[in-house]
């Protein structure tokens, strides 16, 4: 009986033995064979260009778009960066202003603290020049030909003159972002067409279609087409918020206008019950 167990144990042994000598040279084989394609994807991966090796390539005008391209695009996040940050500070000393104001007794102690902390915001600054303006027509009547008409006329006039400069000055830089996010795009078509123009003349003067003499024009047309899209969009997307963000500040500026012009011509003092803000349809 042992012998026949060893004799099985003897039989197994050598069939798992020629099983993993075979496998073996299995593995060897499909190894060795499979080199050559593992070396060349890995020369390829490693061969492949990026985008400035694209851009490199190209010619003056393809160069020179990429020049305009990044030019637009540091404009235009500086705007927003830049307009984010001023936005929030209006923002900010607008509230504290007014707060003091519907919290002061009359538009003397206004004018008091705007004398001492001084005007740094629109409705600051669009309350001292009113009340300047009512004070002054009052005292010196129209003493030149823009002072004429009545005081209620002159103050009128000040308010719509300071709410069209507060205006003006919360549009600054508008405008060249409407210009950068609808230009941008069209700048990257240019360049893309630029590129499969160079395509076609090296498809055609060549005797044969070459994928390594045209992956480069073709390539420098993508990449126009990307930075273009890169440039636009965030230009587009600031200029809706900002002038979002604008059309309700000036609303609230208006309803303060309005406010504030009942005060200067009937002479009621500031009701400490009045809101802060009056609310304003976005």
């Amino acid at each position: 009986m042992s012998e026949v167990l060893q004799s099985l144990i003897t039989i197994v042994a050598q069939a798992a033995s020629e099983s993993i000598e075979s496998t073996t040279a299995l593995v060897q084989e499909a190894t060795s064979s499979a080199a050559p394609v593992l070396t060349e994807m890995a020369g390829i991966t490693q061969e492949q260009p990026g985008m400035l090796e694209f851009i490199a390539q190209s010619d003056m005008v393809g160069k020179a778009l990429f020049v305009i391209l990044v030019l637009m695009s540091l404009t235009s996040w500086y705007l927003i960066f830049v307009k984010s940050i001023t936005n929030w500070r209006i923002g900010r000393r607008s509230e504290r202003f007014l707060q003091q104001f519907w919290a002061a007794s009359s538009l003397e102690q206004v004018e008091n603290e705007i004398a001492t902390h001084g005007a740094n915001e629109p409705f600051s600054h669009l309350a001292s020049h009113a009340i300047h303006a009512r004070n002054h027509h009052e005292k010196y009547g129209a003493v030149r030909l823009e002072e004429k008409g009545s005081t209620n006329a002159f103050v009128t006039r000040t308010i719509r003159k300071v709410i069209d400069e507060e205006t003006a000055k919360l549009e600054n830089g508008l405008t060249v972002l409407a210009s950068i996010g609808s230009t941008a795009p069209f700048v990257g078509l240019f360049g893309t067409v630029w590129g499969v123009y160079h395509a076609l003349i090296g498809i055609g003067l060549s005797d044969g279609v070459s994928i390594s003499r045209i992956a480069g024009p073709v390539g420098e047309a993508l990449v126009m087409t990307g930075l273009g899209l890169a440039v636009a969009i965030p230009a587009v997307l600031a200029y809706n918020a900002f002038v979002r963000t604008n059309r309700v500040y000036l609303a609230r500026l208006d309803a303060f206008a309005h406010d504030l012009f009942t005060f200067l011509t009937t002479g009621q003092q500031v009701s400490s019950k009045r809101p802060a803000t009056r609310a304003a349809q976005a």
